[in-house]
């Protein structure tokens, strides 16, 4: 079996996921936080962290043209801070989703996922394909969030389909 097939499948299939609970959001709860975060900051803090976390380390990782400091970081207890005041249009995020969904391909092919630690200072002792494996939890967790949303606002129209597999960027 090839992992790294396995994992471009899934990591497409997770940003599918995602995509759909995107531009399933309806515009008037896009800013609203009727969860602990409003739903674009938690949309983009979890493009934000997947693209992070595709690249070897840290240090070879450049934000996106439009990152605003601090707009991935979600506050801790969720309750704690105030949302950024200019939040990013659902349009912008999609764009951010594009981006990244294209990236997994080359990303991937480049990963030493035998590598004993992840490249990432705050999560040292997670060997690189651990760390793959989470960053996809990480995905599925912050989706099935906001599909809870929106299930819960919009009963059966809020539905996420379930993406068993994609096996390039679309």
């Amino acid at each position: 079996m090839d992992i790294r097939r396995a994992l471009k499948g899934q990591f497409h299939a997770a940003l599918d996921m995602l995509k759909r609970v995107i531009e399933l959001c309806p515009d008037d709860m896009w800013t609203r936080a009727d969860g602990p975060v409003p739903f674009w900051q938690v949309a983009y803090h979890t493009l934000y962290f997947t693209h992070l976390y595709l690249h070897q380390t840290h240090a070879e990782f450049t934000p996106w043209e439009h990152h605003k400091a601090d707009y991935h970081d979600l506050p801790w207890p969720a309750d704690s801070a105030a949302a950024p005041a200019s939040p990013y249009t659902k349009a912008q995020v999609l764009d951010y989703w594009r981006l990244c969904d294209a990236f997994v391909e080359s990303a991937l092919d480049a990963l030493d996922l035998s590598a004993a630690q992840s490249g990432f200072p705050w999560h040292a002792d997670f060997p690189k394909l651990d760390h793959q494996l989470q960053n996809l939890r990480h995905i599925q967790h912050h989706t099935a969030s906001l599909s809870r949303r929106l299930r819960d606002a919009m009963g059966d129209d809020g539905d996420v389909a379930w993406v068993r597999f994609r096996h390039e960027a679309g």
